[in-house]
């Protein structure tokens, strides 16, 4: 039987649904901004505008998602704008990632649309500037990722306490962990099966999760519930090390060649059926984690089945 309770508060995916909506007006309305700054100086308008291209382009918006299931889940006031800004801020601040890896990484294509690198790279080319067009497309690629990074901060600037914590270390970690990934990759060290995912990622591994344990943490600082801290560490830690495993074995957009080969030369029939049981067991322990949460019923249910969707099974 739906009762009149039912009617007042929405199912936990229309209300994220909701506050996801509030996120896309509050990154338009940032960039509109930024742009009428510039606005009278053409050149210097140009690099907001490829920026707020970029963003509009949307992708999944994943950590806005993970932030509001950890916020929503642990109580937090899906009216309260400082979660917004938040989820906002993470947005831009994969952004500014992508747009750095984007240069390093040679990509052409991203979120359905030339790089950014390449789009001013050709600029330049069709207008016959001086200088080379490569590197005036990176830098102004640079450019626009310290852009995302300033509007990021400024989204931020309003967090107090353990979730303004969480944020400082998140734009530490972010980078510390692409170099030690570059620098392992350099070093012709780099092992693409993720079996320290599997076993307890270490220090130099924390900004690899970013996309789950910061968000979930700033979720739950953000709704005042700091004792769900080792909670949504538990949580993010199992369905992480399951993602990892995912991303390995259909080959996702962070394993190049040498986990091809690895895959070819390391798992056969039998090895990959033990490594889907190894991804059930960690969605399971995910899972077992969120349902014995002091969250209300429907959240832990929620998380059950995210854990799910992340892991694709």
């Amino acid at each position: 039987m739906i009762t009149d309770q039912d009617h007042r508060t929405p199912a936990p995916a229309q209300q994220r649904e909701r506050m996801l909506d509030r996120v896309e007006a509050q990154l338009r309305s940032l960039l509109n901004d930024e742009y009428r700054r510039h606005s009278g100086h053409a050149r210097a308008a140009v690099l907001v505008e490829s920026l707020a291209e970029l963003v509009a382009a949307g992708g999944e918006r994943v950590r806005p998602v993970v932030l509001f299931t950890g916020y929503l889940a642990a109580g937090g006031d899906p009216d309260d704008q400082p979660a917004v800004d938040a989820a906002a801020a993470l947005e831009l601040l994969d952004t500014a990632t992508l747009l750095r890896s984007d240069v390093h990484d040679r990509v052409a294509v991203r979120r359905g649309m030339p790089a950014l690198h390449v789009a001013r790279a050709a600029e330049h080319e069709r207008g016959g500037w001086g200088g080379d067009a490569r590197r005036y497309g990176a830098y102004t690629a640079t450019l626009a990722g310290d852009l995302a990074l300033a509007c990021a901060d400024r989204l931020a600037a309003g967090l107090t306490g353990t979730a303004r914590t969480h944020w400082d270390e998140l734009r530490a970690d972010r980078c510390v962990g692409m170099y030690a990934r570059e620098a392992m990759t350099a070093a012709y060290l780099d092992d693409p099966w993720p079996g320290r995912c599997v076993s307890g990622c270490d220090s130099g591994c924390r900004a690899g999760w970013y996309a789950l344990r910061a968000p979930l943490l700033m979720g739950a600082a953000l709704a005042g519930r700091d004792d769900l801290t080792s909670v949504y560490e538990a949580y993010a830690d199992a369905l992480h090390a399951a993602w990892r495993l995912r991303g390995f074995l259909d080959g996702g957009p962070e394993y190049a060649w040498d986990a091809d080969l690895l895959r070819e030369a390391l798992l056969d029939g039998d090895e990959r059926d033990v490594a889907e049981r190894m991804i059930r067991e960690l969605v399971g322990r995910a899972g077992r984690t969120a349902g014995e949460a002091r969250l209300p019923g429907a959240w832990r249910g929620e998380l059950v089945a995210f854990g799910t969707r992340v892991a694709s099974l």
